[in-house]
Formats: C-alpha cells, structure tokens, sequence
C-alpha cells in the first residue's frame, strides 16, 4: 500500500496546510479517503491521477471533511469522465450532492454510485477484487464512521524448483496451483499445494479513523493493521477541550494504537493552537514509540 496525505489539518486552514483528505493506492487501486477543502489541487500536486480514482470514503459531513467532494466531482465532468465512481458516505450526503448539483446545474458524465455508510456495527460496505473495506462507528458530534481497508490475499506463488521435479504438471495446472489446489497426477497420486507452491506475503491493511474522542470501542476493529491514522486535534494539557468537542488528544489516540497492537500510527488533524505539532508526536511517543506526524506531501510505503 502506499499513503498519500493530501491534507492533515483541522478546520481552520492557514497557507500550505489543507484539511483532512488522503490517497490510498491498494494494487494499483487509488482510493480517496476524506475531501477537504483543495482536495483536487492536492492530488495533482502530488501526482495521482484523476482517472485512476474509482473510489471515495467520506467519515463524516463537518466540512473540513466533504467541502472538496463538489469541485472534484464538478472537475471530472469537464474531463468528461465516463467510467464509473463509487461514493460512501453518510445518507444525508447524496440529497446534499443533489442539491448542489441542481442549483449549480451540474450534470455528471459519468454514473456516480452512492453507498449509504449507516449504523453502529462493524461491517464490510466495500468488496473489490484487489481490496474490502469496512466501517465502524467513531464517536463524535455527527455520524462519524472509520474506515478500514485490507487488501484481498494475493495468489500463492508457484515453486519452480519443486514443480520441475514433477513433469507431468504443465503450464495449464498452474492456475489451480496458485488458487491453492492440490496436484494429482495420471495414477492418482496426490502431490500438496504446500509442496508445490510458497506462501503469498501476507495482506496489508490500513485503518482510518477521523474526528473522535477517545473511543477504546474501536480496539477489536482495527486490531493488528499495519498502519492507523487517528486523529490528535489537541495535547494532553488541552483535554478538557478535547472533551468538550468530541475530539482526542495525541496520548489517546496512541493508547489505542497500543491497545490495537497496530504496527504503525499517524496521528493528523491538528488544531491551529500548535505552531509546531511536535508536541503532539513527543507526547504520543511516549506511550506508542512508532508514531509519525502527518504532513501535506507525506508518502508512506507499507
């Protein structure tokens, strides 16, 4: 996988910091997570392209998070694009895109899927043949969901070496090889998939969790992935705060990341309080070590 932060900030902007938005390529996948204000100016600054985004996960309507969703949409008509795009999001979302687009009078090229992301469960709302994603309740002022993606288990990779041994098996038994399949020979004689083939590397995965306090609820969700990005809008001496607007501090979202078992955090979406959000990564560090702070521009490789 490979994460680009679009923007990390919260929702006062200032010159060169954007609000919350990320790419995420997933075998030659990019997905957009999020559509902050400039969204579309960030990705071609960071080179991804328009046309390879068939997918876009939106958490929730605070506009720090969606503002961007209506120019990108707008722009992909004047390219004329024609192949199709999948939205999730919350319900309110598609009457607020149909809104803007009638008063705007904006007529999309191409079919626009919109999937409702509703309830208080842990489920699968996406299922592509390269990736899944699932979602789970945050707990914020607004239906606010994260988002977890995990790639799809590649094929099992064939063992030249061993399949050498065995003439019989040709270029046509390799597809049910790689599919896990046992071999069996002319007289009857089965030779293992084990023997045959090696393990594929093991699926990756990336959770997401955008504005949310301090919420341990989502620990058995997002257990063991490789990379989590949570929210640290505040630092430990602005709890109270954090409290107040639903929002966690640095140290919490790093006691979830422990408590997870995660093998990387990212925390983002600093409040504009904190001219150098330093802070926040010295205070996260102190309880999950491998914790790096989000930045426009970042690129992370998993």
């Amino acid at each position: 996988m490979e994460l680009r932060i679009l923007g990390c900030h919260s929702a006062t902007p200032k010159p060169g910091e954007y609000p919350t938005s990320q790419a995420l390529l997933v075998k030659n996948r990019w997905l957009v997570i999020d559509a902050g204000e400039a969204m579309q100016i960030q990705l071609r600054r960071y080179g991804v392209k328009f046309s390879r985004i068939g997918h876009i996960f939106i958490s929730h309507l605070h506009g720090d998070h969606v503002y961007g969703l209506f120019g990108f949409l707008s722009t992909l008509r004047l390219l004329n694009r024609q192949t199709d795009m999948h939205l999730y999001g919350p319900l309110p979302l598609k009457e607020l895109l149909d809104t803007v687009f009638r008063h705007t009078q904006v007529e999309l090229t191409f079919p626009l899927h919109f999937h409702p992301v509703t309830g208080n469960e842990f489920k699968r709302i996406a299922d592509d043949s390269q990736f899944e994603v699932f979602a789970f309740p945050l707990k914020h002022r607004i239906e606010t969901h994260g988002f977890l993606i995990r790639e799809k288990p590649a094929p099992r990779k064939l063992n030249m070496d061993a399949i050498s041994k065995y003439p019989e098996i040709g270029i046509w038994a390799y597809h049910n090889l790689k599919a896990g399949k046992d071999f069996v020979t002319e007289d009857g004689r089965i030779i293992p998939n084990e023997e045959l083939t090696l393990p594929p590397p093991r699926p990756r995965s990336y959770a997401y969790c955008s504005d949310t306090a301090y919420y341990p609820a989502i620990v058995p969700y997002i257990e063991g992935a490789d990379v989590l990005y949570h929210e640290a809008t505040f630092s430990e001496a602005d709890r109270e705060l954090a409290e107040m607007t639903l929002h966690s501090t640095a140290r919490q979202a790093a006691e979830i990341a422990r408590m997870a078992n995660v093998g990387k955090l990212i925390i983002g979406h600093f409040s504009s309080r904190y001219k150098d959000p330093s802070v926040l990564l010295r205070e996260a560090r102190e309880v999950f070590p491998d914790t790096e702070l989000a930045y426009e521009g970042k690129i992370l490789i998993f």
